[in-house]
């Protein structure tokens, strides 16, 4: 059986969970330790040594990177294909999940810096929030065009484009940002959050919450004993948004951190 090193509300994790379901194929998950305060060690490094989930373990082989994952599970069992058929198809969906992944990922990621983090606070907060709601609309937008007129992102079917998009939409409308009522991309959103893949996934991120200790993780972080991962378009997206405080307040109380080194 496939292991699949995992966190709940990890959009790219789930990503990967709803391709595994839609695909068929059985996997165990694993919570690694040390994530949040920066010490991620043993099977789980030796298998992502960015120490980063999603990371697949296939009896010998390892794979880090939510999107080499599902290219290998592609490639591992074609039976179910979740790309495209053309060649254009395929580059369509892979480029949607380019934007999800870094520009709209960051959005809904600096959102929950803010509201479970506490990162800001007063009018730096409102601030950031506001960016976030007007970004947010923005790339609905582009999410529309698109979808157009195709019942799936992927096209006929639902797959890798429409995977690719759910994890972060229903991540904004956690935060308080949906899609608009009787828009195109809200009746898309109904679709894919009635396929068992998606809604199996989307329970574990609601039951992980339930069950956590969100409400006190501000106190942690404020102590240090927490670490969230400021990396790439995360960074970008806090600084123009007009977070730079919140970027430099961490490093001094060293409670932000970036990618381990290798080795």
């Amino acid at each position: 059986m496939l292991t699949l090193y995992d966190h709940p509300l990890s959009p790219y994790a789930q990503k990967v969970k709803i391709a595994l379901r839609e695909k068929g194929v059985a996997f165990e998950t694993v919570s690694p330790g040390g994530l949040g305060a920066g010490g991620a060690q043993g099977e789980f490094v030796a298998a992502s040594p960015r120490a980063e989930v999603p990371a697949l373990v296939d009896g010998d082989v390892s794979v880090f990177d939510s999107t080499i994952i599902l290219e290998y599970l592609e490639d591992r069992y074609p039976e179910t294909p979740m790309l495209p058929a053309s060649p254009a198809d395929r580059a369509r969906v892979r480029m949607l999940e380019e934007v999800m992944d870094t520009h709209f990922e960051a959005i809904n990621w600096g959102l929950s810096e803010i509201r479970w983090f506490r990162r800001a606070e007063g009018e730096l907060a409102q601030t950031l929030l506001s960016k976030a709601a007007e970004q947010t609309q923005g790339f609905f937008t582009w999410l529309e065009g698109q979808l157009g007129e195709r019942p799936w992102f992927n096209g006929e079917t639902f797959g890798w484009g429409d995977l690719a998009v759910v994890p972060y939409v229903n991540g904004a409308v956690g935060h308080g940002n949906p899609p608009a009522e009787g828009s195109k991309l809200a009746g898309w959103l109904a679709r894919a959050n009635a396929r068992p893949s998606v809604t199996a996934t989307s329970g574990e991120a609601a039951a992980s919450v339930r069950g956590s200790a969100m409400p006190n993780v501000a106190e942690l972080v404020e102590k240090g004993l927490f670490k969230r991962e400021y990396r790439d378009h995360r960074l970008e997206w806090m600084i123009k948004s007009g977070g730079v405080e919140v970027v430099l307040r961490g490093l001094e109380r060293k409670n932000i951190r970036f990618c381990p080194a290798f080795g």
